[in-house]
């Protein structure tokens, strides 16, 4: 039977003290926990180690907020009161993701209000900035670039986007400022200048992922509006670029700290795994894997077999029905922790030196910073 201590346990609380480190990066399939980790995570950044810290957040649901005592959490970073950090000393600040918003504020910042009005107001780049595939994950990178160039904060947590892969977070902001580079567009847009038709055939095919925003404007005025587009931004394209390259070698340096964070799944496993290979090929420090809602029986020494032989004993000598329910249930239990136990084996197994911490399932949802503490306490092994 797999062991829980298969692989080395993770010291959570050296991560968060030490003043060396200034991202944590909480990643892995959508569903898991990212979210809850990551405030987890920065709260006791705040409270036990007195760091001045920010979750940024790419979940829109609003339970995130509600945890944290705020009416409402936007793309800018808000503090959070209430908590306890009068010993320690640090501070806890929270923002979600506006997508449109901080794609607004870097037009906002490389152009003249003018020329800004005409991007804002030009179609292509409305249906771009909000619902583009990739333009999200390529934010986060935007907006942790801009956290990280301000140099307020000590820890800067981030919560990665829901994508259907986890890899999506490393690869799309690559792919759109490729696509954002001004020489590609205008080579693209260099057929519909001649009059030819390759461009809307190359264009057709190749923004089958659009919105149906974009999808309704086709012909002479998807041109036009391309167009537009192009010569509107031409100056700011190889910020794009730049500035997804700065990030990217950000995540490589020894201030960034990876936390993978898995159920006991095998889809949320394997993903886990991917990207734990993906880290370790392009040379991002992986310090650790959470494994979230991990299930424990109070007697892990009684397993299913015996539980239910008992049980059946005393079902045959009748009376003792409320025993009996017990010893079913905890059979229940106890077999399926040796299911999730066989699942983390995979990952442990193929990344053995990866420090590996099991959060025990909570009985509910997280709806405040006590339940939030609870978690971090957990995560922490303390």
């Amino acid at each position: 039977m797999p062991s829980d201590n298969a692989a080395p346990p993770l010291d959570v609380d050296q991560i968060l003290a030490d003043p060396g480190v200034r991202i944590v990066v909480c990643c892995g399939a959508g569903g898991v926990g990212k979210t809850t980790t990551a405030a987890a995570l920065a709260l006791r950044a705040a409270e036990q180690h007195g760091r001045r810290t920010v979750v940024l957040t790419i979940d829109p649901a609003r339970r995130l907020a509600q945890s944290l005592g705020l009416t409402e959490l936007d793309n800018t970073p808000r503090q959070v009161k209430g908590i306890d950090v009068e010993a320690s000393g640090g501070e806890l600040h929270a923002m979600m993701l506006d997508m449109k918003r901080t794609f607004d504020d870097v037009v906002l910042a490389h152009t003249d209000p003018a020329k800004a009005a005409e991007i804002f107001a030009n179609p292509f780049y409305q249906a771009m900035s909000s619902t583009f595939s990739g333009t999200q994950e390529y934010m986060a990178m935007e907006k942790l670039g801009q956290l990280h160039a301000r140099g307020e904060w000590d820890l800067i947590v981030v919560d990665t986007p829901p994508s259907r892969s986890a890899l999506d977070f490393l690869d799309a902001p690559a792919r759109l400022s490729r696509f954002l580079d001004g020489r590609m567009l205008r080579l693209l847009l260099a057929p519909a200048r001649t009059g030819g038709r390759s461009m809307f055939n190359l264009v057709t095919a190749s923004f089958g992922m659009f919105s149906r925003v974009v999808q309704k404007v086709l012909g002479t005025q998807l041109l036009t509006d391309l167009s537009g587009f192009v010569a509107a931004l031409d100056s700011m394209f190889g910020g794009f670029r730049q500035r997804a390259e700065q990030t990217y070698r950000i995540l490589q340096a020894r201030e960034t700290a990876f936390l993978l964070v898995a159920a006991p799944e095998p889809d949320a496993v394997r993903e886990a795994a991917y990207f734990a290979g993906r880290l370790r090929e392009e040379k991002m420090p992986l310090v650790g894997l959470v494994l979230n809602r991990v299930h424990r029986p109070a007697v892990p020494e009684l397993d299913a077999e015996t539980s239910r032989a008992a049980a059946d004993r005393l079902r045959s000598v009748g009376g003792h029905e409320g025993t009996v329910e017990v010893l079913l249930a905890h059979a229940t239990l106890a077999e399926q922790a040796v299911r999730e136990r066989q699942v983390a084996t995979r990952f442990t197994e193929e990344f053995p030196q990866v420090p590996t911490v099991s959060v025990t399932a909570q009985p509910a949802d997280v709806h405040d910073v006590d339940g939030l503490r609870t978690i971090a306490a957990a995560i922490s092994r303390s």
